[in-house]
């Protein structure tokens, strides 16, 4: 063990100073993070940082994630124990999920971190994040991306970077696909889930996936299952997307009746402009809603994935000019999920 971390700050609230109404970003906080943890934790770890980027991360771009990259892969691994990389909360769940695609043979643990209130507010969780994520790497010594988030009055989770889904509404707590987290920080220890829906330890650490390609296509629709969702209002006359996504209800279920708000139609519209649908989140062991009978052929549904997940993949894909199914039966950092029989 080295007691060496690589911290790469990219901004977000967890970089941010308030004064009480607005948020900003704040270049004292790399210190105050690093000052907050030893007050309790000592100084027994050595810290090293960078910072490619600082931004909120809503406004990131496809340039600074490809910064985030670079600024991983320039990393000597050899040098630390691992690494952890502060980032906002409003889109850690898609840099997370990508990272652990794009870095999935990186030979020490990757964490990523974030804060729901700047450190300087006493609701922040952004230290108690940062702790469980150095306790994490200086006791697991696993292979791999993760990420570790504290919800409140909760223990630090650690979540499979493949498996951590889209946050709660206005709260903004983190949870992984189907609430089943990877390990906990209990009292200075890492506490490993025993769940069979997880992959072992010694399979994280037998893992050597090849890694996607970094490139990402933007070029894609997400439309969200909602009640009275109309179809009928998009139109690919004048721009046209590589892929529409379809985030399905919990069921695995869309609208297939009437007219306006009727995905059949839709699917026939967007095979007539040559657009693959994407169906998800769909788990393959469940049964099917006589909704979704009849769905047509040039339909695509992803299996046993979380949304988040599926975007990732036919992103990573259209940015390799590779057809956008192209990584979905991949199995690159257990993002495949056992679900249970339903």
């Amino acid at each position: 063990m080295l007691n060496k971390i690589c911290v790469i700050f990219t901004g977000g609230t967890i970089g941010s100073d308030s004064d009480g109404k607005n948020v900003s970003l704040s270049g004292a906080s790399k210190k105050m993070l690093i000052e907050k943890y030893r007050e309790t934790a000592g100084d027994g770890v050595e810290f090293d940082v960078l910072s490619p980027i600082n931004i909120l991360s809503e406004n990131m771009q496809k340039s600074d994630l490809n910064k985030i990259y670079e600024c991983v892969k320039g990393v000597d691994y050899s040098a630390y124990d691992g690494i952890i990389i502060t980032h906002g909360t409003d889109t850690l769940c898609f840099t997370v999920n990508w990272l652990s695609q794009v870095l999935s043979d990186i030979p020490v643990p990757l964490v990523a971190v974030s804060a729901l209130y700047p450190l300087t507010d006493s609701r922040s969780n952004g230290v108690k994040n940062f702790t469980g994520a150095v306790t994490f790497i200086e006791k697991a010594a696993l292979r791999g991306v993760y990420c570790a988030f504290a919800n409140d009055n909760e223990n630090c989770k650690i979540h499979l970077g493949s498996r951590l889904a889209y946050p709660d509404e206005i709260n903004g707590f983190y949870h992984s696909a189907l609430g089943v987290h990877f390990a906990e920080i209990v009292d200075g220890e890492v506490v490993y889930n025993s769940s069979r829906v997880l992959p072992s330890v010694e399979e994280i650490k037998a893992n050597g996936a090849k890694p996607l390609d970094s490139a990402l296509c933007d070029k894609i629709m997400l439309i969200t299952m909602r009640s009275l969702l109309n179809f009928a209002v998009y139109d690919f006359s004048q721009t046209k997307p590589r892929a529409v996504i379809i985030e399905l209800s919990h069921s695995g279920t869309v609208c297939t009746v009437g007219e306006e708000l009727n995905f059949k139609r839709f699917a026939a519209y967007c095979e007539k402009y040559g657009v693959p649908v994407i169906l998800a989140p769909v788990m393959s062991k469940a049964g099917v809603y006589a909704s979704m009978v009849g769905i047509p052929e040039n339909v695509i549904f992803v299996y046993d994935m979380t949304i988040e997940m599926t975007i990732v993949k036919v992103m990573c894909a259209l940015g390799a000019d590779l057809p956008p199914t192209a990584y979905f039966e991949s199995n690159t950092a257990f993002e495949k999920i056992d679900f249970p029989q339903i």
